[in-house]
């Protein structure tokens, strides 16, 4: 399953054209998209109109939305954001250190764009969806 991260889905809404939402609008079909309930609030809480919040929540319930964050994973983000503190990277939002680690834990790739999960890739082994690396294609 590939987990599609607010910075993607936002741009992938708003029609922008980037090598993520290419990828997207390639695999949607294909690649087992989905998304986590945090990643689902952070895009409606920025819909100014209650027509585009409607329109858009029915949109993204065709996926796949998993509940990200239990005792466990609080415990195992906040274990991976201070290792990453450890590392002097320090990730802004708690929000993406929950996504990055039920993306490890659950063994999803995530699709993304944003520099905050980039430690989570070095440091703790996420599996990140590169497309201008996977020339179009899609790895299992």
């Amino acid at each position: 399953m590939v987990i599609v991260d607010t910075s993607v889905w936002i741009d992938y809404l708003m029609d922008v054209k980037n090598a993520e939402t290419i990828w997207l609008d390639s695999w949607v079909e294909k690649a087992g998209v989905g998304l986590t309930d945090l990643i689902l609030a952070e895009i409606l809480q920025g819909i100014r109109t209650d027509k585009l919040f409607r329109e858009i929540l029915l949109e993204l319930q065709e996926y796949m939305i998993f509940s990200s964050c239990g005792e466990d994973i609080a415990i195992r983000s906040a274990e991976n954001y201070r290792f990453l503190r450890s590392k002097g990277l320090t990730v802004r939002k708690t929000v993406d250190s929950v996504i990055a680690t039920f993306c490890i834990e659950g063994k999803h790739r995530l699709l993304h764009r944003d520099r905050d999960f980039d430690g989570f890739e070095r440091y703790l082994g996420l599996n990140v969806v590169h497309p201008e690396l996977e020339g179009g294609m899609f790895v299992n």
